[in-house]
């Protein structure tokens, strides 16, 4: 299973791509909306982690774009914040607050794999 993991915070796609190749996963990188995007229409992920938080382009625009692009791409929201009152994450397919724990971040990917039938 190949994830494209989004954040603009270079140490967190680190720590992201580390612990998800542990996992077995194949892990695309990238640490903006604009390179997201890109990566998305290349690399043809079956499931995205996005940050909702970022400089360039925000993670809520990014989501559209890429459920424009293919909506039936599994989409994991990623946050410091708790946004679950934004009408907008839902169009998402989970979400997850960001910690230095993967465990729920793992358990979701499982989880949205399992519901999409992606190996």
């Amino acid at each position: 299973m190949k994830i494209l993991v989004v954040d603009d915070e270079k140490n967190i796609l680190m720590l992201y791509k580390a612990e998800l190749e542990d996992e077995g996963y194949e892990v695309i990188t990238a640490n903006s909306g604009k390179e997201a995007i890109e990566l998305f229409e290349t690399q043809n992920p079956d499931i995205v982690t996005l940050d909702i938080m970022m400089p360039d382009i925000d993670g809520i625009q990014v989501l559209r774009q890429l459920k424009q692009k293919n909506p039936n791409i599994p989409v994991i929201m990623l946050t410091a914040y708790d946004y679950r009152d934004d009408f907008s994450i839902w169009a998402s397919d989970a979400y997850v607050v960001k910690s230095s724990d993967l465990t729920p971040l793992k358990e979701t990917i499982k989880e949205i794999a399992e519901k999409f039938g992606i190996k």
